[in-house]
């Protein structure tokens, strides 16, 4: 006899990209544990698309974040949240925002709730949970749901062509980005410059992805390296994992980008400083040692000999 209604899941996952990409393996493994639910997944609209491609989801709910004073929009949230007729809600931001969507279901009765929100249903109380890496975080919540085997993050880039983007194989991803309020997580774009001069010399073409916010640092690697290809501008998420995933190798800052491109299976380096902690937000890839850390407290002081090092023994190379 079939079911009288199919059971309806939410998953809470706002932002930001890197957390994005390191919680798709818990996105699988919550659609692989409710193969026949409704499961709907609520981000923010930067996201869509991405998640979008995982499969993962029937439907994709965008959350404006509102603020208190905004009373229609959160009005609004509250009657998406209480008429979704949800059986279960997996609240994978873990936030005091999120905490507050919980809080809308009152008074009244919320449904299962897997997160840190006082008084759900299953409650992700592991005293260590802020020490742990963010996808072993997510796996232990998860497990205490009732929920196992979280694979590691993958995203699956289009079949892109590279000859749209004017790029030639082999060739280096290079991520030279990161947020602009934190700058001590940046390498200098001179290190950069230098570095893609390196690579040129060993007939990889350096190509470089970044926003028009990354302008001026894309601008000086492209000037000291007239081999490397500037992409400023032209890639969405989905693009650079297909540009991972074609490419022999991928360096950058502790940036959402090299999250999307260890994810995507490229052998990853990635640049860290005291301003992040690699044991809890380093990008994981695909295989075991598939990503490199390469720490310095002060990214002034990272050389680009070390980078180059940890570059010839990722791809073998030999002078």
């Amino acid at each position: 006899m079939p079911d009288a209604r199919q059971e309806r899941i939410l998953v809470i996952k706002l932002s930001a990209l890197g957390d994005i990409i390191l919680a798709m393996g818990a996105f699988a493994a919550i659609r692989s544990a409710h193969p026949r639910a409704h499961i709907t997944v609520l981000t923010t609209r930067l996201y869509v698309d991405l998640i979008k491609s995982t499969g993962y989801f029937d439907a994709i709910a965008i959350d404006r974040r509102p603020k208190l004073y905004q009373v229609r929009e959160v009005l609004a949230l509250r009657r998406f949240l209480r008429n979704g007729n949800f059986d279960r809600v997996y609240d994978l931001q873990t936030s005091d925002r999120s905490g507050f969507y919980y809080r809308l279901f009152w008074p009244g009765k919320a449904p299962e709730w897997s997160g840190i929100a006082k008084g759900c249903s299953h409650p992700h109380d592991n005293p260590d949970r802020d020490s742990l890496h963010t996808i072993d975080r997510l796996a232990d919540q998860l497990h205490r749901s009732g929920i196992e085997n979280v694979p590691p993050p993958f995203i699956a880039g289009s079949d892109i062509d590279l000859e749209r983007f004017g790029v030639r194989s082999p060739f280096v991803l290079i991520c030279p980005g990161g947020a602009p309020h934190r700058p001590d997580k940046r390498w200098p774009a001179e290190r950069f410059g230098l570095l893609a001069k390196k690579i040129a010399d060993y007939r990889l073409t350096p190509v470089l992805i970044g926003t028009d916010k990354e302008a001026e640092v894309l601008g000086k690697i492209d000037s000291m390296c007239p081999k490397a290809r500037n992409l400023m501008g032209r890639t969405g998420f989905l693009d650079i994992a297909g540009l991972a995933a074609r490419s022999v190798l991928a360096i950058g800052n502790d940036t959402g980008p090299m999250h999307i491109a260890a994810a995507a299976g490229a052998p990853s380096i990635v640049l860290f400083s005291r301003d992040s902690d690699p044991k809890k937000s380093a990008p994981r890839g695909t295989t075991d040692n598939a990503v490199s850390i390469v720490r310095e407290n002060d990214l002034r002081e990272l050389t680009v000999n070390r980078v180059m090092d940890e570059v010839r023994h990722r791809l073998d190379l030999v002078d």
